[in-house]
């Protein structure tokens, strides 16, 4: 059906074309031709024509003078053809091979990336003619055995419907397509070129090495483009890379102007700095053309593949659009003898060559006009070396160094052919071996074989390995002279180290840029922020957070922060952690030295005060209300105020233990006896008849009774607590975020609350017993002072409550060694301080009281 089809367009075809003379015509007929005894045949882009794209128009329709218009020379592309050349004249030169014929040929013809005129050439070589005369097959013609082309996978697609009716080998030279390799839909298509599947892992390695995450891609829309897309999107996604834009070109050249008013302008317009190019340089036509639209400082990096060739431009002075551009080379190997047989290559060095001559003189002359000299001659004694970068590169390409490769496995497969017809001696003397393109297949999939540079050359798919890439850098320099300088190369499946380099030092970016440009959505986050994701935006695109109260980010553009060890602490930026410092009220700091100092001081001053009440005992207001509870009281906030000094200092063991049963059991005594004092002044003023019964409770032992029954309990509590659950030190790591606190923790909650419950219901009974007795005569009365102690002494510790439940620490310890000293000093100072007051300056009233107590006694006794 494919047949048939192909047939009725190219019949009506050539009823249109019949009387065909035009340029359209000359420049789809032979370009260059070498007869020999075998030909090739080969389809290389030499020049492009801009093809009109006539809406609705059939097959071959427009006139040929209005579909075509004035051809450019893609003149870099002629090293393919000297390639060519060179390869046949070695092989013709090489006794061992192809020694039974006498010379292998070759038939070049434009390849035009267009559907039509890539069609046209293929009928008129298949004709052997240059008419297009479908079914028909010159004689000469059978000398034919092969093809390369395919300098694109769309040109190799176009090609092989065609040629597979004739079952023409087609070894394609371009970039590798894994489309190509279904042998289903192409049995007579081969594949020259290394795998390019590793190509983005490359292209990765050298964003991730220079801190590129927003980029941009430019591709064709083609199936080659649409998988190395999809390739690179996948490993973007897994670096955290994304794709600002991606723009799809169409292969066919008949839509470049209206594509290059579409993303042309988005490529000028966006702020993305880093461009990624893949396709070739026939593919991306419509960004060749484009190309004027760029004549000035875009400030942008590009990075491509040696298959788009940024040199090849429409204008010489535009080469700064591309200054700095990366591209992936893959890497070749130098043929033998290829640079001197350039050196040599001239117009009167091949005078049959009509192509070379053209070739010659469109590009000197392009070379004249950019020297400003006027000169119709075209430098016939001129070398390819004087050409610039932009018309002439006299390094072999990578798709020079493929054709090569093909003619060399085209030949050693006729080679095998010719062994194996010698074996039969089906070849007779003066007899001519005709080949049959059919019988070359089976020796094309077994050609394996080392060309001349030492490279191992496969023509099986399978046997095709990943292609090495030199990293090269574009520099157009200010003199107007443009060089390809080598920065870096990527080696898939070497060593990690070893597998991507790139030279710092040999970069060079913009002319006012001295380093490498940032190509992102947004700006870094520094250490101590996070990155914050922007609802509905890609994940390069983020706002920057500070780190959460606790945790740290040390590194650039960190996702999540991080807790420091529990030892540690965020510092004021939260980007490090620094060691927390142990904190517990130690006598060496100001605080605890005058904690310290001032419970000496009242200690000190306890025992001055008992000993002036032992000194002047025998006064009667030192006997007055029991002289042995007032030395109890004395010598039990001596204790009070010293026992405030174990609260000072690094917790320990033996501290902890001692800490609140040694305060609860002292200030039981010295409560217990304040409550003793009370009873027994209460009592002495109920005594007012002889004989009274309650004269048994005014005895000094009753009140010891009173103290030791009181403290008694507290040390059944302080004991049960120790049994059941003693205090012990603990550290505390997360009370404070930037200290460790080195404190004791009470261990049973409730028996520190029942010892400082327990203290809190005796002073209460204090409190309450001296406040109903407050109206006594108070002359001789004790209770106002005691009333008024007590009432200091709950106050401070009803305080105390909720100020210790709010602290830690340092601050928790302070306020209870406050509160000791508070209220141990307003024991002291309302109880103790009026008697000395009274011994030392009101000595008469001490007489008086004497008095009192005489009379007192009497009434006991009597």
């Amino acid at each position: 059906m494919i047949s048939v089809l192909l047939v009725m367009l190219l019949q009506l075809s050539f009823s249109v074309h019949k009387a065909e003379k035009s340029l359209c015509f000359l420049k789809t007929s032979p370009s260059l031709s070498r007869d020999g005894d075998l030909l090739i045949g080969s389809f290389l882009p030499m020049h492009s024509v801009e093809v009109s794209n006539v809406r609705g128009a059939g097959l071959f329709q427009s006139h040929p003078d209005k579909s075509c218009r004035d051809y450019k020379w893609l003149h870099k592309n002629y090293q393919q053809v000297l390639a060519l050349l060179f390869a046949v004249e070695e092989i013709n030169r090489d006794p061992n091979l192809l020694p039974n014929i006498s010379s292998l040929g070759f038939h070049v013809y434009n390849a035009y990336h267009s559907d039509e005129r890539t069609l046209e050439s293929s009928l008129r070589w298949l004709s052997g003619q240059g008419h297009l005369i479908p079914n028909y097959s010159c004689l000469r013609q059978d000398k034919s055995v092969a093809i390369i082309g395919g300098a694109t996978s769309a040109l190799s697609i176009q090609m092989g419907t065609l040629l597979e009716l004739y079952k023409f080998p087609q070894i394609s030279y371009g970039p590798f397509d894994s489309i190509l390799s279904d042998k289903a839909q192409f049995p007579s298509l081969y594949q020259m070129a290394h795998r390019d599947s590793s190509l983005h892992h490359g292209m990765i390695r050298l964003m991730l090495h220079f801190d590129w995450t927003w980029v941009g891609l430019v591709t064709t829309d083609d199936m080659r483009g649409e998988e190395f897309l999809w390739n690179l999107r996948g490993d973007m996604i897994k670096h955290d890379i994304c794709l600002a834009y991606t723009e799809k070109l169409p292969v066919s050249e008949r839509r470049h102007k209206e594509s290059q008013y579409m993303f042309v302008p988005r490529i000028l317009e966006s702020s993305v700095r880093v461009i990624i190019i893949h396709g070739d340089t026939d593919s991306l036509m419509i960004l060749r053309y484009s190309q004027p639209l760029l004549h000035f400082f875009l400030w942008k990096v590009w990075i491509t593949t040696s298959h788009w060739d940024i040199t090849m431009r429409p204008q010489w002075n535009d080469g700064y659009s591309f200054h700095g551009a990366l591209s992936f080379s893959q890497m070749t190997k130098e043929i033998p003898g290829f640079k001197s047989f350039l050196r040599t290559v001239n117009p009167s060095t091949y005078p049959e060559d009509p192509l070379l001559k053209e070739f010659w003189c469109s590009a000197f002359k392009g070379l004249k006009s950019l020297e400003n000299e006027e000169s119709n001659e075209c430098s016939p004694n001129a070398s390819l070396e004087m050409l610039p970068l932009r018309f002439f590169d006299m390094s072999m390409s990578s798709l020079s160094y493929t054709i090569y490769n093909a003619v060399h496995t085209v030949a050693r497969a006729l080679q095998e052919i010719l062994l194996v017809i010698s074996e039969k001696e089906l070849i007779r003397d003066g007899e001519t071996w005709v080949a049959q393109p059919w019988k070359l297949h089976n020796f094309l999939k077994s050609t394996h074989f080392n060309n001349s540079a030492g490279d191992h050359v496969f023509l099986d798919d399978t046997g095709n390995s990943e292609a090495h890439y030199n990293i090269l850098e574009y520099l157009f320099f200010l003199n107007d002279t443009e060089n390809m300088v080598k920065v870096g190369h990527f080696i898939p499946n070497a060593p990690y180290s070893q597998d991507f380099t790139i030279r710092n030092e040999a970069m060079v970016w913009g002319w006012f840029e001295p380093k490498a440009p940032q190509a992102v959505c947004s700006d870094s986050c520094g250490p101590g922020f996070r990155k914050t994701p922007r609802e509905g935006e890609p994940i390069c695109c983020f706002d920057c957070s500070s780190c959460p109260e606790g945790e740290i980010s040390k590194q650039m553009n960190m996702k999540h922060c991080m807790m420091c060890p529990e030892d540690e602490y965020p510092n004021k930026e939260r980007d490090r952690c620094l060691p927390k410092v142990i904190t517990f009220l130690d006598i060496k700091e100001p605080l605890g030295m005058i904690l310290a100092c001032v419970a000496l001081f009242f200690s000190v001053l306890t025992a001055l005060i008992l000993g002036v009440f032992v000194k002047f005992r025998d006064i009667p207001i030192v006997k007055a209300n029991n002289r042995t509870l007032s030395y109890t009281l004395l010598i039990s906030l001596t204790s009070c105020f010293l026992c405030s000094l174990l609260f000072i200092g690094r917790p320990t063991a033996a501290t902890c233990l001692l800490r609140q049963t040694t305060f609860g059991l002292v200030f039981t005594v010295a409560v217990s006896s304040i409550l003793a004092k009370t009873i027994l002044v209460v009592l002495a003023f109920r005594v007012t008849k002889p004989g009274s019964r309650i004269k048994v409770w005014l005895q000094p032992r009753v009140s010891n009774c009173v103290v030791v029954l009181c403290s008694g309990i507290q040390v059944i509590l302080c004991s049960s607590w120790l049994g059941i659950s003693p205090p012990f030190p603990e550290t505390d790591i997360h009370s404070e975020p930037n200290q460790i606190l080195i404190e004791c923790n009470e261990g049973s909650v409730f028996g520190f609350y029942s010892v400082l419950g327990y203290m809190g219901f005796l002073a209460l009974g204090s409190f309450i017993v001296a406040f109903l007795a407050r109206s006594l005569p108070d002359t001789f009365n004790e209770t106002k002072f005691i009333t008024f102690s007590m009432l200091v002494f709950c106050s401070v510790w009803v305080s105390f409550l909720p100020t210790y439940q709010s602290t830690k620490g340092k601050a928790m310890v302070v306020v209870e060694i406050f509160s000791i000293l508070a209220s141990s000093a307003g024991l002291l100072g309302c109880i103790f301080i009026p008697k000395c007051y009274v011994i030392f300056l009101r000595p008469h009233n001490a007489r008086v009281r004497s008095i009192w107590l005489k009379n007192l006694k009497g009434l006991a006794n009597g």
